[in-house]
């Protein structure tokens, strides 16, 4: 039988990870809301021409 508590101790983060981790939060990166949002102000834009 699986015993959580002893198993969380024992876990230990995948350096990997914590590197992909810190490499996204230093870039500024585009997500979906940052598109829709874009393509929505230029729709408006073409709206008003």
């Amino acid at each position: 039988m699986i015993i959580f508590e002893e198993e969380l101790k024992k876990f230990h983060p995948s350096p990997e990870i914590e590197e992909v981790e810190n490499t996204v939060r230093e870039h500024e990166l585009t997500d979906m809301t940052d598109i829709m949002v874009e393509l929505l102000r230029r729709q408006k834009e073409n709206k008003e021409l």
